[in-house]
């Protein structure tokens, strides 16, 4: 009978973990997206995380008759890349992303994680370093 029970408690543990890093570790997609950099903070109460908003061009209603403009939530997890998007508020962006299953506390609030910026150009489209 013991056996029986430590079969099954090893049978959910490993169904649980799976599941765990399916949700959370697996890259759903990836891509890049392009636009103004809207705002970037560092915000949070025990997991200090870098949430930023991009305004794509363009408008786009989520139901019909109405006009909004495309936004584009993300975090950022990696402090170098941060640092790189803090001084770029109201730039022209284009930012390299992954795209999970779920959000941690941890790595951010939106399940979108810019892991590269590939370019940022000012007002007048000329390259920024």
């Amino acid at each position: 009978m013991g056996r029986f029970i430590f079969i099954v408690v090893t049978i959910i543990v490993l169904v649980l973990g799976g599941f765990f890093l399916y949700k959370f570790y697996f890259v759903f997609g990836r891509g890049v997206k392009a636009g103004e950099l809207n705002y970037f903070v560092e915000k949070g109460y025990v997991f200090k995380t870098y949430e930023g908003k991009l305004i794509q061009s363009g408008y786009k209603g989520r139901t019909a008759g109405t006009i909004q403009s495309n936004e584009f939530q993300f975090s950022v997890a990696d402090e170098r890349i941060a640092q790189q998007l803090m001084t770029a508020s109201g730039k022209t962006v284009e930012l390299h992303y992954k795209e999970y299953l779920g959000a941690l506390p941890w790595r951010g609030y939106s399940p979108f994680i810019v892991d590269s910026v590939i370019s940022v150009r000012d007002a007048a489209g000329r390259d920024l370093p």
